[in-house]
């Protein structure tokens, strides 16, 4: 669907899939089920075309690619009204049910797994995304912290894949990109390592501004505020860089008081063992703290800090947390305030909760119900 002058979807990694078939049944039931919900809510029109913002495992986007699956789901899409725009390239494999934490980041861009994986999505993508739509892929920021990956490897695979890219997107007429999603503990997860690392990328680059184009940043909401980061210097430095904003997932993180021990009591509730949960904690003088997950800031005796602490938790946008908690929502309004005045810096938008099936009681609803929620939160931020 149209938001302005972008697509928006939500990211159908909030349903668990494996394969193409339980894939295709989440399309089937859950994806439609939203649609359909926001028909009967007045948000979409009848005849309005439906934007998925898909996510594919490695297995899955593979047997997609085999005999007439891929025609057939195309045919699929153009008979339900609905058009892939975008697919979350970050998770491998499997995402849900099982322990994700930081092997969500392997394989990574030093590993051809990795480039294998992405290219077989954008072969996707060229058959399937609209000429008007384009189509990115979003990708992990090229490896984790705690691997020690060789960034020189990385850099190479990058500008390679850009190049293959900017031929695929030349064949299928369509505008192909991929973006790098900075994310605390990645190897690039804020604003400066992300100015520093495409300056390093393009230096090597034989043809710069082709790679500009075809690779940039997927800005996750979450992921920056969780950084402190103010949204319109950061998009503005970013802008001013030339690097591409591939796409914006529009998430919240929680955020808390330590020194409040409600507040620590409350969090623990958070602490669950599928996803990594960092905490950065910006001390009275603006000095951050970094923790991998929930239990390494537990042991870091959070009542003597002063400050705020936030926990990357992706809940929905328009959840209210209990107080003590709270949320960054204001992150997501000032980086949707800030694409209202560069209509033009991106127009890929996707709602990312992927956290549904861990989310505590007090904020889960019936998913589908959930998704629709978000979307009216987005939506009424237009008027």
């Amino acid at each position: 669907m149209k938001f302005r002058r972008a697509h928006l979807a939500y990211c159908t990694n909030i349903h668990p899939a494996g394969n193409w078939e339980e894939t295709r049944h989440s399309l089937q039931t859950h994806t439609l089920g939203v649609r359909d919900l926001l028909i009967k809510n007045g948000m979409l029109a009848t005849n309005e075309p439906f934007a998925i913002g898909l996510r594919l495992s490695a297995l899955a986007a593979h047997e997609l690619l085999q005999g007439d699956q891929l025609a057939r789901f195309r045919d699929w899409l153009a008979a339900t009204n609905t058009y892939v725009f975008t697919i979350n390239g970050f998770p491998y494999g499997n995402f849900h049910g099982t322990r994700v934490k930081e092997q969500v980041f392997a394989p990574d861009w030093t590993q051809q797994d990795r480039i294998d994986y992405t290219k077989n999505l954008f072969k996707i993508l060229a058959a399937i995304a609209p000429t008007n739509s384009g189509g990115s892929v979003s990708t992990l920021p090229g490896s984790h912290k705690t691997f020690e990956a060789d960034e020189a490897i990385i850099r190479k695979n990058l500008i390679n894949f850009a190049d293959w890219l900017d031929e695929l997107s030349a064949r299928s007429g369509k505008d192909l990109h991929l973006g790098l999603e900075p994310e605390p503990l990645g190897h690039i997860e804020n604003t400066k390592e992300s100015l520093a690392f495409f300056d390093r990328l393009t230096n090597e680059a034989n043809e710069p501004t082709s790679l500009l184009n075809c690779i940039g940043i997927n800005y996750d909401c979450c992921h920056f505020a969780l950084q402190f980061e103010d949204a319109k210097h950061s998009l503005d430095a970013l802008a001013h860089a030339g690097i591409r904003i591939s796409k914006v997932h529009l998430s919240n993180a929680l955020s808390l008081d330590p020194q409040n021990s409600a507040a620590i009591t409350a969090i623990a509730g958070f602490d669950e063992p599928v996803y990594s949960h960092q905490v950065i904690h910006q001390n009275a003088s603006g000095t951050l703290s970094r923790f991998l997950d929930l239990p390494d800031f537990f042991r870091a005796t959070p009542s003597n800090l002063d400050g705020e602490a936030r926990v990357h938790f992706h809940i929905p946008l328009d959840a209210k947390p209990s107080t003590p908690l709270g949320s960054t929502s204001d992150h997501v309004t000032d980086t949707l305030s800030w694409l209202s005045s560069h209509p033009d810096a991106c127009t890929h938008l996707e709602i990312e909760t992927y956290t549904w099936g861990v989310l505590p009681n007090e904020l889960r609803r019936p998913v589908e119900e959930q998704i629709a929620a978000e979307y009216r939160w987005v939506l009424a931020q237009n008027m």
